[in-house]
């Protein structure tokens, strides 16, 4: 602690409410990230629930019947958005873990682009093979 007759104390008293808070973040960047976990979970919680039922019912069907199932477009489509809900949701939130728990700026970057990479790269796969899946 500075002592309150040094010219730090003096500078630290002096300064507005507005010059405290500057460099500690944008304060509106977290709504959108906030939001955006939300909606992703609510999408999740229906489309994991019918993902889990269709896996247990075409368990002990043979290929060729998934083939089928995978053909229909009602399927992909809702294969596709729990793809890509789970990898959004997924991304945001181990963006989260590294801004809390990193410190150091340029790791905390590089592993937030690291994320994000991964994570496209995954969705792009994904995509590609539920689009194999149900041209046939």
């Amino acid at each position: 602690m500075a002592n309150q007759n040094s010219p730090q104390a003096h500078a630290t008293m002096m300064r507005s409410m507005l010059g405290r808070a500057r460099g500690l973040g944008a304060a509106k960047s977290g709504t959108l990230h906030w939001w955006a976990q939300r909606v992703t979970a609510l999408a999740l919680v229906p489309l994991v629930l019918w993902f889990i039922v269709t896996t247990i019912q075409l368990s002990h069907q043979p290929r060729a019947a998934v083939l089928v199932w995978g053909a229909n477009p009602i399927h992909a489509a809702l294969l596709l958005g729990l793809l890509v809900a789970m990898l959004h949701h997924m991304q945001l939130g181990l963006v989260v873990v590294i801004e809390d728990y990193v410190h150091n700026a340029r790791v905390r970057m590089l592993s937030i682009l690291a994320i994000k990479a991964a994570t496209a790269s995954v969705l792009l796969a994904a995509i590609i093979a539920v689009v194999r899946l149900a041209v046939g």
